[in-house]
């Protein structure tokens, strides 16, 4: 038996307490049966002693003293009953004791005398020499109060009676143990059999198969929460995975589409050389698949350094106007190319915590991709704003736009709007996933608005 098993402690732990219980209900017992027993034998003592009082006690004469021994044996025979009497002057003189009874469970010379102050009634638990006890009440008789009498009977009955009940108790605890363990055992192996269920279910979840899910069972406790967890785990590690799988394969689609261009012109250069008069035009038309090869490295590569966190490993205090402006300012030759105006607005100091060179990298992803979907004579207005606690960059162009289906996808890795548009303009469908990538990393939020024709709205959204 594995006693480190959650099964096995939960059953020790059960047993244990019902225990505990059985015990302490069983302790509780006896000493209200005790109390029980011995309240009601001294309310009968304490009704023999009136009786006593009332009939033979509080009529009688002083010359009729000596006979009062005769009277209470020929009426209430102590000796043969087991019970104690004695009958006490005011002066503290004995004038009846009864004799030793026949069970011999207490000495009557041995009981002391009631105390000297007490009111009509006295109930007590007389302890003895020899450890035994009696249960004594006394009450005063004759005229004004001139004679005490006592009526006691020993505790033994009443020590047998707990003695027995004990030894049913104690016969009982080890049923009620057995009882308990095997209770237990079958309470907690049924409560952990869905726990076996979903764990032979997950044994059976491989990355072949991560559309499988657990077994919930609808109990509406921790145990129904844990399987809802589990499956939303493995539903993240399903997209996670199905992503990782489109990413090697995009990945390797747009490495493959350059590295065989480039395959071609290295084959057609070896089969037909270029004249030396002239090698500088064949090998200029290298150049191309491999500045677009060496940019889809670069951004994987960008990627993958995001991903393990390098974002957040140098954070500083920076002012988001000032970066915009000094990104833009560099940029402004690219725009100018193409006959397109760029603004710059920023409301002095705004200051977010982040990484420098990676928040530059959103601003010049953002503005490279207005620029380069923007027709010639358009424009691109950026503006840093501050307000309720937050700080937001707008880059907006007039540029082509973006369709309402496309809009939900412009974010994800190698997600191209047009092919045809992207392969020409150099595209791979990563920087705007690398802008996405750095804002999560900066808790940032970013959207888009658009329209075809009108131009698209970037909005990135920092905590102040």
């Amino acid at each position: 038996m594995n006693t480190s098993s959650i099964r096995f402690r939960l059953t020790a732990w059960y047993a244990g307490l019902l225990t505990l219980v059985y015990v302490l209900f069983a302790a509780l017992l006896m000493q209200s049966v005790q109390s029980y027993l011995e309240a009601n034998v001294l309310d009968t003592q304490a009704r023999r002693a009136r009786q006593i009082a009332a009939t033979l006690v509080t009529p009688l004469a002083p010359e009729a003293e000596a006979t009062l021994g005769a009277q209470v044996k020929a009426l209430y025979s102590p000796e043969l009953s087991d019970r104690f009497i004695r009958v006490t002057g005011a002066d503290s003189s004995v004038l009846y004791r009864s004799g030793e009874p026949s069970d011999h469970s207490f000495v009557p010379a041995d009981v002391p005398p009631a105390p000297s102050t007490w009111a009509q009634e006295l109930r007590r638990k007389q302890a003895l020499p020899d450890g035994r006890a009696l249960l004594v009440a006394a009450v005063h008789g004759g005229r004004d109060a001139t004679y005490t009498v006592e009526v006691g009977v020993s505790t033994a009955s009443i020590g047998a009676l707990l003695r027995q009940l004990l030894w049913l108790t104690a016969l009982g605890l080890p049923v009620i143990v057995v009882v308990a363990v095997s209770g237990g055992y079958l309470l907690v192996k049924r409560t952990l059999a869905p726990v076996e269920r979903i764990a032979s279910k997950a044994e059976l979840i491989t990355h072949h198969n991560l559309a499988e899910r657990l077994p919930v069972v609808r109990t509406g406790d921790e145990l129904e929460r844990l399987a809802i967890s589990l499956n939303h785990m493995i539903s993240r590690l399903d997209d996670a995975f199905q992503q990782s799988k489109r990413f090697v394969a995009d990945a390797s689609h747009e490495l493959r589409t350059p590295l065989t261009v480039l395959r071609s012109e290295l084959e057609s250069l070896a089969h037909h050389p270029p004249p030396a008069s002239d090698p500088y035009e064949r090998l200029g038309s290298l150049l191309q698949p491999v500045e677009r090869l060496s940019k889809t490295v670069e951004r994987l590569f960008a990627l993958s350094r995001l991903d393990a966190g390098e974002a957040q490993t140098e954070w500083v205090e920076i002012d988001l106007g000032e970066l915009v402006a000094s990104t833009a300012e560099q940029m402004l030759l690219l725009a100018a190319d193409k006959g397109i105006t760029v603004t710059c607005e920023a409301q002095g100091r705004v200051m977010v915590s982040g990484d420098r060179s990676r928040l530059k990298q959103v601003v010049v992803n953002l503005l490279d991709n207005a620029i380069k979907y923007t027709p010639a004579r358009g424009a691109v207005h950026l503006r840093v704003a501050a307000a309720e606690g937050r700080v937001v960059l707008s880059v907006e162009d007039s540029g082509v736009g973006i369709p309402a289906e496309a809009l939900p996808h412009v974010f994800e890795r190698f997600y191209r709007v047009d092919t045809t548009r992207s392969d020409a303009t150099g595209g791979a469908g990563l920087g705007l996933a690398i802008v996405k990538t750095i804002c999560d990393a900066h808790g940032a939020a970013v959207r888009v608005a658009s329209a075809l024709g009108r131009g698209s709205s970037f909005h990135v959204t920092f905590p102040r």
